[in-house]
């Protein structure tokens, strides 16, 4: 659990979620609880690493978080089971970048200096004490299973996600770094963009410089090194700024704090309940920093 309070952060979570989220999906809804209010006990959810059952369960036990979330009565479980299923990932992402304005990423003078990098997120609870075990006693590794890939754009100085995406992996995602960049660039005017050698590619260079007007670092180390390259990739060969791209590790304290102090899970027995997990775990880590 981190160490910021259950009732700041609920306060946080629905401020955030009000500033994004209409009250009602829609004319004919029931009107017994609203959307901000199901987004801010979701992201409660995370920041707690609860069930939806044990959510409902701590709600009825505290009676101070629900006067914060402004709560009549306590959802029931399947109600937010149903709401975050048909939640849509943009309403996501506009909290996520309210969450990141309101840290004061927004209205600086020097552009945001960013890192792209991915990391697994474990679909379910298993222990890895037991997985262990397991293979101690058998001495065969487990079948291989697929798991889900957070890939995420940080603001290394501030140290908050401006845009996220997520999908099963293993998956090389080269091909979408463009967008992703995009995305966080509608949040705050990027000046430089780091990412490691997954994203290498002649193409995000060109993009990222000409698009957006940012630099790129990224190690060419694709190919062989007798290959011959050409444009910015054999610039990024023969003359790396290390220096420059030392700030890139910062994008992996994140992931640290995320897995450390939140989860690192993103529950679900189905990809898109996945997916969305992870997406609101990434809300939840910008509502914590806040």
């Amino acid at each position: 659990m981190a160490e910021v309070g259950l009732l700041p952060f609920a306060r946080t979570a629905l401020e955030v979620a009000t500033a994004v989220l209409p009250l009602y999906r829609s004319r004919f809804s029931k009107h017994q609880f609203t959307q901000p209010q199901l987004l801010a006990v979701l992201c409660l959810m995370r920041y707690e690493d609860w069930t939806f059952r044990e959510t409902e369960v701590r709600l009825r036990e505290h009676r101070e978080l629900r006067r914060v979330l402004q709560l009549g009565s306590v959802p029931d479980y399947t109600t937010l089971y149903r709401f975050l299923k048909r939640l849509d990932d943009k309403k996501i992402d506009q909290a996520l970048g309210e969450a990141a304005r309101r840290l004061g990423t927004v209205g600086r003078r020097r552009r945001a200096r960013v890192a792209v990098d991915a990391t697994g997120l474990a679909p379910g609870a298993v222990s890895t004490f037991f997985v262990r075990r397991m293979y101690h006693h058998t001495g065969q590794p487990l079948p291989w299973r697929h798991w889900l890939k957070w890939l995420v754009t940080v603001d290394v100085d501030r140290q908050v996600l401006l845009s996220q995406t997520a999908r099963r992996g293993p998956w090389n995602d080269c091909a979408n770094l463009p967008a992703l960049v995009e995305t966080a660039n509608q949040v705050v005017p990027i000046g430089v963009v780091l990412a490691d050698a997954e994203f290498d590619s002649e193409r995000n260079h060109t993009y990222i410089r000409q698009q957006l007007g940012a630099r790129s670092i990224i190690p060419a180390k694709r190919g062989k090194k007798t290959w011959r390259i050409h444009g910015v990739r054999a610039e990024m060969r023969h003359a790396f700024p290390r220096r420059q791209y030392a700030r890139r590790a910062l994008v992996e304290t994140v992931f640290s704090t995320i897995k450390r102090k939140l989860s690192s899970r993103a529950p679900g027995r189905s990809l898109p309940m996945q997916q969305r997990q992870a997406l609101l775990l990434g809300l939840t880590y910008n509502l914590y920093r806040l």
